[in-house]
């Protein structure tokens, strides 16, 4: 009954022990204490912020394009990556049935969906300022010929067409500087005398004197001779993941329309991504206002003390034409006369006001940019591709021919939290059928088409040798050709129907064809390890050639910076404590040798050397744990500040991938103060041990002939 008391009152007298003697030697413990407390302080501080990147990167790949799992050809030469290389997706070896795959791994038990992908770059033409222009006079031609003799639509198309000369005037005077310094010898030479002369006539007055009688050749040759002149470059590439879009907004939460709608179902058509249109496709005026602004609100930049921002400054106020450019005399006058009310100037010139518009500094930016987006904005097409225009686009395909696609742009998208990411906001959405046409892979299916083709026609395989006696004789008879009637039936599918109109595709086209890798989404996200087993066996039962892998393979480096980081941590605090350890057992060693006297007697008058040894541990424990818990409490301030004084900003588009957000939010967590006290208790125990047996063994005879 009285064992229980005793040891308290043991553990009692131990612990004011080891508190006198590490208060007698202040020093010592407080630059022990010190290093463990910087060890605690960095164990909690980085395992929040780790923990919170790793949640933030998590729902960043597995809501834009991982999912949980990825499956791709075993033949591949190169390793899935779906944020790597610009090309690194194209050396995947397709999947040919991707109808085969679906039907497989959706049977898997956990398995709620399989979506296609394929990921690539292509070219799109955008057009310029004149096929702007021209789209503008041409539905004004439209409308006079409906009938429409308004005031309005004839005041409108006189504008239109006064604008239309006017670019013309400027675009002859720019090719004329450019080419005053090139040789008007050879073919080159030959097409810039062509391409004066045809300006000369469309700026001509007998050439819009004309106009009304006769426009649409007159339109026909403004778009065919007079707009692809122009200096503005009309191709911009475009990265983008073909698939399924109706299973991929179900399958990714974070997708979502901006502007337009969703590409309706056997439809063909593309989503833009939207930091792509603001980066790439975007009025470069407004473009730089927009980086200005950020740079401010979320970087804290000033235009005063940062010379790239002043660049940009002066960029926008000295490059006017494509503003200039847009506006036909009727939206001149309007935007002047909203510029000099919003101003309060007296300025009559319309570059004079934009001047004085973009004109910015720390001061008035906020109130400038309101204005530009208020009043002249609304007057300007600020992106080159709008919702609704048709874009071609264009991609070396698997053949080694350019393959091209007209589409519709249905509208522009953008994925949650991923708003301003590279990695992620630059990605389209293509249909699935259009991304096929453009990677032009050979299927078995088209191969044995083709062949059928050649032998129905009586097409033969002719070697180089004989290729000239096949073609023209030389003793090999000649081939008679016959005429063939066309069968209309053949044009018929399987189902007997006709094939869908150009523009859409029937639904069962969206599975049955090629695919570069597929997203599995399982019902239960925390199952992927289970699942990945489970979808690995399918595959190998079904005899696919399947390379089955979690998102975070998938994604490359990117999906690896968390685990990278975290080694790094680790790495880091494990120095630091072994440091520790170093200090805190040569600090107990000398501590232990000073105190042999004091060791001997109270061995002496009956302490057991268990006694002294706990003694010892409880020491260094002490020290040890008192410090971590200030080092952890301390952790626990700084990551609560960093919350309160509105987390880590994103300065980079890989940092606000990373974050999955404008900023980071760590959030404390029971394992990092966990993990912080448990390290620190080891490393108290493990340097305090060896001092501990040393002073086990000190015995009285040692300490009465000790001379301290």
């Amino acid at each position: 009954m009285t064992s229980v008391p005793t040891r308290w009152w043991q553990v009692g007298i131990l612990l004011q022990i080891a508190l006198r003697n590490l208060w007698a030697s202040k020093a010592r413990s407080a630059i022990v204490g010190g290093i463990i407390l910087m060890g605690a302080v960095l164990v909690v501080v980085g395992s929040s912020l780790l923990d919170s990147i790793d949640a933030g990167m998590t729902g960043s790949i597995q809501g834009s394009l991982g999912g949980h799992i990825q499956v791709y050809d075993a033949r591949s030469k190169d390793e899935l990556a779906l944020y790597g290389g610009m090309l690194g997706e194209s050396q995947l070896h397709p999947i040919e049935d991707f109808e085969k795959v679906k039907r497989t791994l959706a049977a898997v038990p956990g398995v709620k969906m399989v979506v296609p992908m394929g990921i690539d770059q292509a070219m799109i033409a955008t057009g310029n300022l004149f096929d702007v222009a021209l789209e503008k006079l041409r539905a004004d031609v439209r409308r006079i010929q409906a009938g429409d003799r308004s005031a309005q639509t004839a005041e409108r198309y006189a504008a239109h067409k006064a604008h239309f000369r006017r670019m013309v005037t400027v675009l002859d005077g720019e090719l004329r500087q450019a080419s005053a310094i090139e040789d008007e010898g050879g073919p080159s030479g030959a097409d810039r005398r062509r391409g004066r002369e045809e300006r000369a006539r469309a700026i001509s007055d007998g050439f819009w004197g004309g106009f009304d009688a006769d426009p649409l050749p007159a339109l026909e040759f403004l778009e065919n001779r007079i707009a692809p002149q122009s200096l503005d470059g009309a191709w911009n590439f475009v990265r983008y993941v073909g698939t399924d879009i109706d299973a991929f907004f179900r399958a990714f939460d974070r997708t979502e329309i901006v502007e337009g709608t969703r590409v309706p179902p056997g439809q063909r058509g593309i989503l833009l991504g939207k930091l792509y249109a603001e980066d790439y496709l975007k009025l470069r005026t407004a473009r730089r206002l927009d980086k200005i602004r950020d740079a401010r609100n979320i970087q804290g930049r000033t235009i005063a003390k940062d010379e790239e921002l002043q660049r940009w400054v002066r960029e926008n106020t000295h490059e006017l034409r494509d503003i200039l450019l847009q506006l036909d005399p009727i939206q001149a006058a309007e935007a002047g006369r909203r510029l000099r009310e919003a101003l309060g100037s007296k300025e009559t010139g319309l570059e004079k006001l934009l001047v004085q518009l973009l004109t910015t500094d720390d001061s008035n930016f906020a109130a400038r940019y309101r204005v530009f987006y208020d009043k002249v904005a609304p007057l300007l097409q600020l992106y080159v591709v709008r919702v609704g225009d048709s874009i071609t686009i264009s991609a070396p395909g698997k053949s080694g021919y350019v393959k091209s696609v007209t589409v519709k742009v249905w509208g522009f998208v953008q994925f949650r939290g991923l708003e301003k990411s590279a990695l992620a906001g630059i990605m389209s959405l293509l249909d699935i059928v259009s991304f096929r046409d453009l990677y032009g892979h050979l299927t078995k299916e088209k191969a044995a088409e083709i062949e059928k083709l050649k032998v129905e026609a009586g097409l033969k395989h002719v070697s180089r040798e004989n290729a000239e006696a096949e073609l023209f004789g030389g003793g090999a008879p000649a081939s008679e050709a016959r005429a063939t009637a066309f069968d209309e039936n053949k044009v018929l599918d399987k189902r007997g129907s006709r094939p869908a109109p150009p523009g859409s595709f029937s639904p069962d086209e969206v599975d049955r064809g090629v695919a570069l890798n597929a997203a599995v989404i399982l019902d239960d996200p925390r199952r992927i390890p289970q699942g990945l087993g489970a979808v690995e066996a399918a595959a190998k039962r079904a005899g696919l050639t399947l390379k089955v892998v979690t998102w975070q393979q998938a994604s490359g480096m990117i999906g690896q910076f968390v685990t990278l980081s975290r080694i790094i941590l680790y790495t880091a605090v494990l120095i630091i404590f072994a440091v520790a350890l170093v200090i805190i057992n040569n600090a107990m060693v000398m501590a232990t040798l000073q105190r042999v006297k004091e060791i001997g007697t109270m061995r002496a008058i009956g302490a057991q050397g268990r006694f002294v040894l706990v003694m010892m541990l409880v020491e260094t424990v002490t020290l040890g744990l008192f410090f971590g818990l200030l080092g952890a409490g301390a952790g626990m301030g700084i990551v609560w500040l960093i919350r309160a004084t509105g987390g880590i900003a994103a300065r980079t588009d890989a940092l606000y991938f990373f974050f999955s957000g404008p900023a980071l939010m760590p959030a404390l967590g029971a394992t990092s103060l966990l993990a912080s006290l448990v390290i620190v208790a080891l490393v108290s125990v493990f340097s305090g041990l060896y001092p501990a047996l040393l002073a086990r063994r000190v015995t009285p005879l040692e300490a009465m002939s000790s001379d301290d």
